[in-house]
């Protein structure tokens, strides 16, 4: 069946008879059960199963909970998900290219894709296509709420089949996905039926347009696309794209002439023309360099060529909150590498669905470079008389934290140039650790090596006692080991056990190597694990959260095939910690998730066993 499909608005929808819901940046999907298997097929009925295995196999695993509503067909977008609001558009592309069985079944495993459900067309053999499409939507609720499925995105649940709900709230709905940096909304008049194969009036879609000021370069004559570039630094010419959408015939023409009368030069492909033609285009956003669903949005007559730079190109690609001032956005804050501030910005934008996750509702300490890493630091706990209203905050031992629970406060924080987010081991709403974290901080950084041991050493252990553990660098000169625990169940005296057992253990497999000795002239050139480290009111550096260091490095989350002894700290950092997170995924994806699952009890059962064994002196 083909599936129905929206049209295009630059007009946001208003009134009583429409529902909006996210529009995700991925792949159309057709999800069919039917008695003769499973089948995952494209809006144009390609085949997408082979290519995303976690799904197949996620619907295999839960073949109980959905035959007795087989056969069934739901439409849907086959997504990487970032966040609630918005897909890496990016990394479902890398998916959608692969062949190669084993990398597939790797990416499949680092960084599953979900399918996120926002109709349906038929259900126990019925069609449902010519109902409503808020009596589908109730249908399609009720049916997930049986199965347990969520009932909307979560890009850190492990049930890969989710809801898109729908909403009447159009400006509450664009608020997050602009914040999100989401790709739009599709909205969708309650009564109207399922048009299969159809581009309906019914379904529009509004998308969240940036914009770029940009100059004509040269026109093809093959196609009738205009090219667009702006100057770098240095006054050479970046092209960023070509557009022809969003012209009027008359524009058109217009354009055409002026650059056939004042053509630099002409080949059998293209005319040629000096930058001085310069136009408004509005675009999604970048992929491979280049500028996705171009479409023109004015000329600049008032514009200087010379004006369209990338440096501005690059500080309009992202739509920062409307309650983000950002002052100086130029400041230099990294020498190398080359960070501005509005780069920092950016970057904490990008990273904001990995590092929020770990702020939720902890109180914050951060470490403030006013002036970059050109001048001295200080520490932050209470929140500034300044802070805005959006600030969240919480009391705790006379002090007035930061809680940092939104993109909006984070990107505050960013333009205050905190470069550091530092975090306790438990949230304001637990009464014990959230989770156990082993701080292995070699003496210097020529003894990283004694890290590394210590975590796979630690790892052996973690496997043998059946216990899910994570693994971080620290961002300075060490590596950090998370074991995740169920929220309310443990005090910190029952942690203390299992990070005295892990401090002995290093110590007795390698004392040439670990001490517990607490004065630094006694440790020698050993790593000194600190397990008194681990309590209430300590803190740690949150997983991706920059650092204050000269090479811009980040608390990056590994996989723990990556520790070994060519481990450097130095090859994370804010330049290629994005490119990383779509090229490989992110490594603490299932970290939330395992919290419920994570067998701590019979571990604690067992060493206080152990410790009631032990004399009293």
């Amino acid at each position: 069946m083909k599936p129905m499909l929206p049209t295009l608005t630059f007009e946001a929808v208003k009134g009583d008879d429409w529902h909006h819901e996210v529009k995700y940046d991925g792949f159309r999907a057709i999800l069919e059960w039917n008695k003769d298997g499973i089948f995952i097929k494209s809006r144009n009925e390609k085949p997408l199963g082979d290519l995303f295995p976690e799904i197949m196999q996620f619907l295999l695993d839960n073949k109980k909970t959905f035959l007795p509503y087989v056969p069934f067909i739901l439409d849907g977008e086959l997504v990487s998900l970032e966040d609630s609001f918005k897909a890496n558009f990016s990394a479902i592309q890398i998916r959608g290219r692969m062949r190669a069985k084993d990398k597939i079944l790797e990416k499949a495993h680092n960084r599953p894709c979900r399918l996120l459900v926002f109709d349906l067309l038929l259900l126990k053999g019925v069609s449902q296509v010519n109902k409503s499409y808020l009596e589908r939507k109730t249908i399609l609720t009720d049916f997930f709420s049986m199965c347990n499925l969520p009932l909307k995105p979560n890009e850190r649940s492990k049930e890969l089949i989710q809801l898109i709900p729908g909403t009447n709230d159009f400006p509450a709905l664009w608020q997050q996905v602009v914040l999100s940096d989401g790709e739009g909304i599709v909205s969708k008049r309650n009564s109207y039926s399922y048009d299969a194969g159809k581009r309906s009036a019914g379904w529009l879609k509004f998308k969240n347009w940036k914009y770029v000021n940009c100059f004509i370069i040269k026109y093809e004559k093959s196609n009738g696309y205009f090219y667009a570039g702006v100057f770098d630094q240095h006054d050479h010419i970046i092209g960023i794209g070509q557009f022809l959408f969003g012209l009027k015939p008359d524009e058109k023409n217009a354009l055409m002439q002026i650059i056939k009368n004042n053509k630099t030069d002409e080949d059998q492909n293209f005319i040629y023309v000096e930058p001085a033609i310069c136009t408004e285009i509005k675009y999604l956003e970048m992929y491979d360099e280049q500028m996705r669903e171009p479409h023109f949005h004015r000329f600049r007559f008032d514009l200087q060529p010379e004006k369209c730079t990338y440096q501005d190109f690059a500080q309009q690609r992202k739509n920062l909150p409307a309650e983000i001032n950002i002052t100086h956005p130029e400041k230099p804050l990294w020498t190398k590498p080359d960070i501005k501030k509005m780069d920092y910005i950016h970057f904490l934008q990008e990273v904001s669905p990995y590092l929020l996750p770990f702020l939720q509702d902890r109180i914050l300490t951060v470490i403030r470079y006013p002036h970059g890493m050109l001048g001295e630091p200080f520490y932050q706990k209470n929140v500034p008389d300044y802070a805005p209203s959006f600030i969240e905050t919480k009391q705790h031992e006379d002090i007035e934290y930061i809680v940092c629970n939104n993109l909006q406060s984070l990107l505050w924080l960013g333009n205050q140039l905190a470069f550091e987010f530092h975090i306790p081991f438990q949230t304001i709403h637990s009464k014990g650790p959230s989770e156990i974290v082993f701080d292995l901080d070699p003496p210097s950084a020529e003894g990283f090596h004694l890290a590394i041991k210590a975590a796979l050493l630690i790892k052996e252990v973690l496997d043998g006692l059946s216990l899910t553990g994570y693994i971080k660098t620290s961002g300075s000169k060490g590596l950090q080991v998370y074991i995740p625990l169920p929220e309310n169940q443990f005090t910190y005296d029952d942690t203390r056990l299992f990070t005295t057992f892990i401090a002995h253990y290093l110590i007795t497999k390698d004392p040439d190597s670990f001490t517990i000795e607490r004065l630094k002239k006694n440790r020698g050139n050993r790593l000194y694990v600190d397990y008194i480290q681990h309590a209430e009111g300590k803190t740690i550096i949150a997983p991706y959260s920059p650092r204050g260091k000269e090479q811009a490095s980040v608390a990056a989350p590994l996989y723990w095939e990556e520790v070994d002894q060519t481990l450097q700290i130095g090859n994370y950092t804010i330049i290629n910690m994005i490119e990383r997170l779509k090229n490989t995924g992110d490594p603490f994806h299932s970290y939330f998730d395992s919290k419920v699952t994570q067998p701590f009890s019979p571990v604690l059962s067992f060493l206080k066993q152990e410790e009631k064994k032990i004399p009293k002196v």
